[in-house]
């Protein structure tokens, strides 16, 4: 999905659409205005980098940021601090989600060739190995600032 596709479906597959995000913007736009800024046929409003981080802000949806990573070549994975566990227990779940990816690479390279479906597969098993490590660094950080493991 590209940037543009992304803003549009934000604001008009919110509960209530442009009318109801509208108002909530800081700015307090019109739902026309919004209408129009995520319209890629208009080049008169056009959407900021501002407007936008505050739309995904405002409507919990954050498929522009990933329309946008994935323009770079990226992968946004959402990554929450450590309400409970230990950093033992983060350490383990990220073997274990390495364990995971390592199963299905090698069941994709089987048969000697990795498919567009395989390929998609890994990259998000990735992504969660990714973010179980980055999880680890959280429960360590928890730990630094309380003063103790």
């Amino acid at each position: 999905m590209n940037v543009s596709d992304a803003a549009y479906d934000t604001v008009h597959e919110y509960p209530g659409g442009s009318e109801s995000l509208a108002p909530r913007m800081s700015k307090g736009m019109s739902a026309a205005t919004l209408r129009g800024k995520v319209n890629a046929n208009n080049d008169r409003n056009v959407l900021g980098l501002l407007e936008a981080n505050e739309l995904m802000g405002k409507s919990g949806d954050y498929r522009i940021l990933h329309a946008m990573a994935a323009d770079h070549g990226f992968v946004v994975q959402r990554v929450d601090a450590p309400q409970s566990g230990s950093m033992i227990g983060a350490l383990l779940a990220a073997a274990h989600a390495k364990g995971d990816l390592s199963q299905l690479i090698a069941d994709a390279l089987a048969d000697g060739q990795i498919s567009p479906n395989e390929a998609n597969e890994i990259g998000r098993a990735c992504a969660l190995v990714q973010a179980a490590i980055v999880q680890v660094g959280q429960h360590a950080d928890a730990a630094a600032e309380r003063g103790g493991a």
